[in-house]
């Protein structure tokens, strides 16, 4: 069995999560009410989405993605409840993030996985793959 020396806090990296955590929330509110403008403050234009279905990769630009939230009726519209919260945050350096959080937009529950990275104009989710599972 191997046990982990802890690495002294002088030589840990600065990480400052709160910033991670605003883009998340940000995230949250979004996708919640339908927002583009929103979900734009998030991600970086040049982000993607991707997924599975059927055994086959999908892949969805960010822009593509806006355009299908514009046209969807938000969660908070339809008087949903919020199902959001982060699973966990682990992070390699100070501008490198990954993010597992849950969400719906019922009857969809999903699992997403967010990479996040710490850009010249802030923290940005730069890729998001994603699972869900639907509940009546």
């Amino acid at each position: 069995m191997t046990v982990a020396t802890p690495v002294p806090a002088s030589t840990t990296p600065a990480f400052d999560r709160s910033s991670v955590e605003a883009v998340i929330q940000l995230y949250f509110d979004g996708l919640h009410e339908g927002d583009v403008a929103k979900l734009g403050a998030a991600f970086h234009p040049t982000a993607d989405l991707r997924w599975q279905d059927k055994g086959e990769l999908q892949v969805l630009t960010y822009q593509d993605w806006l355009d299908r939230v514009a046209k969807r009726p938000s969660a908070k519209s339809q008087g949903h409840s919020r199902h959001d919260f982060v699973v966990t945050v682990d992070r390699s350096d100070e501008s490198t993030a990954f993010v597992k959080v849950n969400c719906a937009l019922p009857p969809r529950f999903f699992t997403d996985y967010l990479v996040l990275l710490k850009l010249t104009d802030g923290w940005r989710i730069v890729s998001k793959a994603y699972r869900y599972d639907v509940k009546e």
